[in-house]
């Protein structure tokens, strides 16, 4: 038995709490000099040890604020699982100062964003505000630092832990795949090691854990000294310090914490283990090889490997696997986090395919890298991409800040993104194949066969290895003993929220519209934060434009589109782009062909010029239709066994004509009947010019945007025709009244609920749309709406439940939809209606209103600071030819609506629930008594949204 003993100092309070807030101290200051990549940032730490990072961006009107706390499930106790999870949704439940539920409810209504994320080595908890929100955000964060126990309830923690086990469910248990990774890990490390389970744990630890478990989580892991604050953006330096002191600097320490050290895990041999997925209707196989932790010296020749080896069209196992029609999708890379790295290969084969042939095709794959080696090109790709991918990451704020707070969390280091660039730049072919031949060829693995119940045999080989219980880290004492929870004492009132500042100006996007290329409607925005373009081309012709028969063309088409071109082959095509760090991604939209590109400015025109190779030179041939057509059709397969996505498309179906564009997705039968000849003819006269948009953010002037989308002007010019309005928009005459449509998944943990009506209302920026959008959010729309509240937070039945409205140019609908636990169904369905026929009838109230006036008004500032989101914006504009000051006239109609203005309207915009189609996808055995019994009757579907008989 392998006993670790972590010995910590267990005196939570060391200093005085009562004495005067001490001062933060400056202990480093990184400033930019030229072009370097960097962040520039002033790092402080104050006498209770926690370590503030700050960062100054004036580009736009937003901060956002980080909290990363060095725990997460690593520092779970056997047993006791899914505990540092747990615990974060613990920490949303309201502390001294904060009342239950109003966490969300004042971020919300600041207009911010927020979440918590917990992985195996970390919690962090982050929002994205206004930037004069930002006292109040650093008071309800050291609000729950230092005052969340005395709020813990036991019927909180009770409706959390409830809310935890349905998130698994939704996750986990009740998804195809779902249990894979829990089992890889659990026969991967010693019995005990922590990262032998998942973050979400195990129910039965879940069940077994009670709430002085979770005040001592607490007071063990949340002291200021296990934590880096890091404030970022339009901030006042001196001044947000001050508010950090003065709000964090009185919240004594907590017990010290040093780091968790376990050995990467040593295979004696092949571990071969089988697990039977009772959701997946496909087999997998998935290979996992011990590697070194994060920040290695090893980890950026292993991303190296894995790039090579498995990413893109040009890698080893794309080419062995999927274009022999071998298998449909692969993955391989390397996570490495902070105790360990797992190298690790995902195949999904075609049905038939023999797991064990598979296997051999992999192992054959390390054997031609052994022998091919790593050749310059491969690194000019890897480190040109990863370039890339870090200036992108550095768009926006909260990217900018996550960063820091990552990189100081697990090096100490919050200017380590200098080194990390050094490693990925100074790879070479020599040590990466002596790290490749040291981690992953000839080296043990955890091999799992993911076999299906219809298959359950088709294992790589006899299951040879068990987990054994009487061996591994038994016993860690993580040093729980003694601690007591004090709390600071100030010379202010806490009780007391801040006042919000003056409120920033708030400005959209300047922008300038005009004709390129003879024709493309122009509209783009000229900004240089960052020396990146994005480009979103919009040519008519999307999947309104399929055959009844055909469902599926255009996407199939756009799919094609990634294959050869006339002077490449399509793994060439993708090796350019990798050496330039570029992207161009084709998909079909419902109007629209969407082609995006994305680029560094310098390698703007190396970019444009592989676009043009890509639009006029395409070609299309019959191994690459077939391959690419059966892969769409088995990913269809593999999704009609997620609830999620079956109560989705059939609820489209149930909702519109049969001859709607809007109620058809594509199947296996209409996929078939799909041949090459139509995706060429589509290619030839559909892919056109005509009507076309271009929309051009980044930086570039708009000048040299007409110069460089010149040559587009060689697209034909065809005319494409879309189905008229009438039959876009044409809803479904579907009995309603009483009428439950179920949709049977046997065994599954949650019922899927989708339910509503087509309401006929098209988008527009200041009538009925706008309004309903305002009516629906303190019904729907927010986290703290009505619906969510009460099945989430008062029921703990569901990970999430939420109203909208859907519009587009020809109509619209209302909807509800939620992921609940199967077994209060009928009671979900029942609360659901009463809440929304409650909202109907007596409607929103004066305190509802101004809630979501304020986070409708001041989320505006949050909406335009990435390239990607400004580009979203002027593709409203332009979709819907808005005029320049349609945000300023919805303000204004917003400042002006009164409860009886809205009051008024509720009953015309929601519309009456006995006329909602009402879809449930789940265990009908578990549901159909419970839904009749409240007077429904039941009419049970096929999974293709057909009635059966």
């Amino acid at each position: 038995m392998k006993k670790l003993v972590l010995v910590f100092g267990t005196t939570l309070c060391l200093f005085n709490p009562i004495m005067s807030i001490a001062q933060a101290k400056l202990v480093e200051k990184v400033e930019r000099k030229g072009d370097e990549m960097i962040i520039p940032f002033e790092k402080y730490v104050l006498p209770n040890g926690l370590t503030v990072i700050l960062h100054e961006d004036k580009s736009d009107p937003v901060v956002h604020v980080d909290v990363t706390y060095h725990v997460g499930s690593a520092r779970e106790e056997l047993g006791k699982s899914g505990f540092a999870h747990f615990f974060e949704h613990m920490m949303f439940q309201g502390s001294d100062n904060v009342a239950d539920e109003q966490h969300f409810k004042i971020i919300t209504e600041a207009g911010g964003t927020l979440n918590g994320t917990t992985n195996r080595d970390r919690t962090n908890y982050f929002e994205t505000v206004p930037s004069n929100q930002l006292e109040k955000m650093l008071w309800l964060e050291a609000d729950r630092m230092g005052f969340l126990l005395d709020a813990v309830t036991q019927e909180k923690f009770e409706i959390q832990r409830a809310t935890v086990k349905n998130e698994r469910g939704q996750r986990y248990d009740n998804q195809p795949y779902g249990l894979m990774s829990e089992v890889a890990s659990k026969n991967l490390y010693p019995h005990g090691h922590p990262y032998s389970w998942l973050t979400i744990g195990y129910i039965e630890d879940l069940n077994r854990v009670n709430v002085n478990d979770l005040k001592n989580f607490f007071l063990r892991w949340y002291g200021p000294n296990n934590a880096v604050l890091t404030i970022g953006g339009n901030i006042n330096k001196k001044q947000t310090l001050d508010w950090v002191n003065k709000y964090f600097g009185s919240i004594p320490a907590g017990a010290a914490v040093t780091p968790a050290q376990f050995p990467i895990p040593v295979l004696e041999q092949d571990r071969f283990v089988t697990m039977e997925d009772n959701y997946a209707k496909v087999n997998r196989l998935r290979i996992v090889f011990p590697t070194p932790p994060r920040f290695s010296k090893e980890e950026a020749y292993l991303d190296l490997i894995a790039q090579v080896l498995g990413q893109g069209k040009s890698s080893i196992l794309y080419k062995n696997l999927v274009k022999t029609g071998l298998a449909s999708n692969i993955s391989v890379y390397n996570y490495a986090a902070e105790l360990a790295g797992e190298f690790t290969i995902d195949v999904t084969p075609f049905p038939g395919k023999s797991l064990n042939e598979i296997y051999k095709v992999v192992q054959a794959s390390l054997e031609e890298l052994s022998k091919r080696g790593i050749r310059q090109d491969d690194i000019t790709k890897f480190v040109n991409s990863m370039e890339s991918q870090m200036i992108y990451g550095l768009e926006s704020v909260s990217g900018k800040v996550s960063t820091l707070a990552a990189y100081y969390t697990f090096t100490n280091d919050a200017n380590y993104i200098t080194k990390e660039l050094a490693h990925y730049r100074s790879v070479d072919p020599k040590t990466t194949m002596s790290i490749f031949n040291q981690y992953v060829h000839g080296r043990k693995s955890l091999v799992l066969s993911v076999v299906t119940k219809n298959d359950p045999a088709n294992e790589v080989k006899p299951g040879n290895y068990t987990v054994d219980e009487t061996k591994g880290y038994l016993d860690i004492n993580y040093g729980y003993d003694g601690l007591k929870y004090v709390k600071a004492q100030d010379k202010f009132d806490r009780r007391q929220m801040p006042k919000e500042g003056a409120a920033p100006v708030i400005a959209t996007p300047k922008f300038y519209t005009g004709k390129v290329a003879e024709g493309f409607n122009l509209i783009g925005s000229y900004t240089n934060e960052i020396p990146v373009v994005n480009t979103i081309i919009k040519l008519k012709g999307g999947s309104y434009t399929d055959p009844k028969d055909k469902a599926g063309l255009a996407a199939l088409f756009a799919t094609m589109m990634s294959e050869d071109t006339k002077n490449y082959t399509a793994e060439q095509f993708s090796d350019e782009l990798e050496k330039l760090g570029s992207s161009i991604t084709i998909n079909a939209g419902g109007e629209d062909i969407n082609i995006q590109v994305r680029s560094l400015h310098k390698n703007l025109d190396a970019t444009l010029q592989l676009l043009q190779e890509r639009i006029f030179n395409s070609v299309f041939n019959q191994d690459d239709f077939d391959r690419n057509k059966k892969r769409m059709i088995e990913n269809i397969k593999n999704a009609n066994n997620r609830p999620a996505y079956v109560a989705s498309v059939i609820y489209e179906k149930l909702q519109y004509d049969s001859n709607s564009p809007l109620g058809r997705n594509p199947t296996e039968a209409t996929l078939n009947n799909i041949t090459l000849e139509d995706v060429t003819n589509l290619y030839k006269r559909a892919f056109s010019r005509n009507d076309a948009s271009i929309i051009v953010v980044g930086d570039i002037k708009e000048a040299e945007v007409k110069q460089k989308f010149d040559f587009l002007k060689q697209m034909n010019n065809a005319p494409v025709s879309l189905p008229s309005r009438e039959v876009i928009s044409k809803a479904n005459n579907l009995a309603t009244k009483g009428i439950v449509y179920v949709v049977d998944i046997p065994n599954a943990a949650q019922t899927e609920f989708r339910l509503g009506k087509v309401t006929g209302t098209a988008y527009d920026y200041n009538g009925n749309y706008y309004v309903s959008t305002i009516t629906n959010y303190p019904l729907g729309g927010a986290f703290n709406s009505r619906l969510n509240i009460y099945l989430r937070e008062e029921k703990g039945w569901t990970y999430g439940a939420r109203s909208n409205y859907n519009a587009n140019k020809y109509t619209g609908s209302f909807n509800f939809s939620g992921g609940i636990k199967a077994e209060p169904t009928d009671s979900a369905l029942a609360d659901v209606l009463r809440i929304i026929n409650e909202y109907r009838s007596k409607g929103i109230t004066a305190e509802e209103l101004s809630f979501t006036k304020s986070a409708l008004t001041n989320s505006e500032a949050l909406k335009y600071e990435t390239g990607f989101q400004k580009a979203g914006f002027l593709s409203l504009m332009q979709t819907y030819s808005l005029p320049a000051d349609f945000k300023e006239q919805q303000q204004t109609m917003l400042n002006k609506l009164t409860v009886a203005d809205i009051n008024g309207r509720t009953q015309i915009l929601i519309p009456a629930t006995e006329e909602y189609i009402i879809l449930l996808v789940g265990d009908k055995a578990k549901i159909a008594a419970g839904i009749e019994a409240k007077g429904f009757k039941i009419v049970e579907l096929d999974k293709e949204g057909n009635i059966k008989k």
